[in-house]
């Protein structure tokens, strides 16, 4: 008797793929993306070109595209004025407790990863720290040299808003801040297991997202 195997039942391909890719913040090879949705290559490459075609026949604001090899959702040229508007509003809003607290330790610390101000805080910052770039109040600074990761700084920008013209300007906070030393430890138990999951050497940042507890959500 032949021993039978149960396998979960694959997802139908075209929503599949439109829920991986809802979620994709990076375009996604066809390679990849054949192997979340568990569909063959060649069938997911022509769903994919069936998608795009799809959305731009219904004049869909948003457009699916094969940019670099890798798929993604963009939103459409043609609505770039009504986007501009609400992501310009969207900088007028007070920023977030949340935004405030990562602000502050990447002045204080800066330059200074992503996972570092993970750390300090005790929670995930990628989206706030992407609510500060896409604000120009902080900026990449380079890499460090141990890790790769990623570093931030403050901008200029951020210097006008508070009214100062250096950073030596700064109330004198920093000393309540925990020093780097002391977050070695609890930074290396947190990179390591992604890393091993994931050994690319500017992966740190990711590392701390998939190790941090909790994810903040930030809605600045």
């Amino acid at each position: 008797m032949s021993e039978q195997i149960e396998t979960e039942p694959r997802q139908p391909l075209r929503p599949a793929l439109e829920a991986v890719l809802m979620v994709a913040d990076q375009p996604l090879t066809p390679t990849a993306l054949a192997t979340s949705v568990g569909h063959p290559l060649a069938e997911v490459e022509a769903a994919l070109q069936a998608l795009s075609a799809e959305y731009t026949d219904q004049g869909r604001g948003f457009d699916l595209r094969n940019v670099a090899g890798g798929w993604r959702f963009y939103t459409r040229e043609e609505y770039a004025a009504v986007v501009e508007g609400f992501v310009l509003e969207g900088q007028q809003a007070r920023l977030t407790q949340a935004a405030l607290e990562t602000l502050a330790v990447v002045a204080y610390r800066q330059p200074v990863s992503r996972a570092r101000v993970s750390a300090i805080r005790g929670v995930n910052v990628d989206g706030v720290m992407r609510t500060l770039l896409a604000r120009g109040l902080v900026e990449e600074a380079g890499q460090d040299p141990e890790t790769g990761a990623h570093l931030y700084r403050t901008t200029g920008y951020f210097l006008e808003r508070i009214g100062v013209t250096g950073l030596d300007e700064l109330p004198e906070l920093a000393p309540y801040l925990p020093e780097m030393d002391d977050l070695e430890d609890e930074l290396a138990e947190m990179v390591a297991p992604a890393a091993s999951a994931a050994p690319t050497p500017t992966d740190e940042a990711d590392a701390g997202r998939e190790a941090a507890p909790d994810q903040e959500h930030h809605d600045d």
